[in-house]
């Protein structure tokens, strides 16, 4: 759609984008940018529960008779989420996480 137009394409930190042949294919198509994010990222983690917000309070119970219509109620969602919006807050602290993320196991029940 934009032939001249750089491109910065966000991704996981997931190997596709190292394999042989997207790296062949990169290296033909210079005006196109990886930034891969470290391995677990926590924003990305935020975007993946906005897709979910949107998803749940704009999509899954609506009614679309074409791609415009879903595209629309998108557009009008985030509008008025944008509006109302507040920035995604840690609930925990940074210990809190890394004691949770470190447990040993505590029981033989292997289930």
């Amino acid at each position: 759609a934009h032939p001249r137009v750089k491109l910065h394409v966000v991704a996981d930190n997931y190997a596709t984008h190292n394999h042989p042949n997207v790296r062949a294919w990169l290296a033909k198509n210079p005006r196109i940018t990886m930034h891969n994010t470290p391995t677990s990222a926590s924003w990305m983690n935020m975007v993946e529960i906005f897709f979910g917000i949107i998803t749940r309070q704009a999509i899954r119970r609506g009614t679309f008779t074409s791609v415009t219509d879903l595209i629309g109620a998108i557009r009008t969602f985030i509008d008025a989420y944008n509006q109302r919006c507040e920035p995604f807050r840690w609930t925990k602290t940074a210990d809190q996480i890394l004691t949770k993320a470190n447990r040993q196991k505590n029981s033989d029940t292997r289930h």
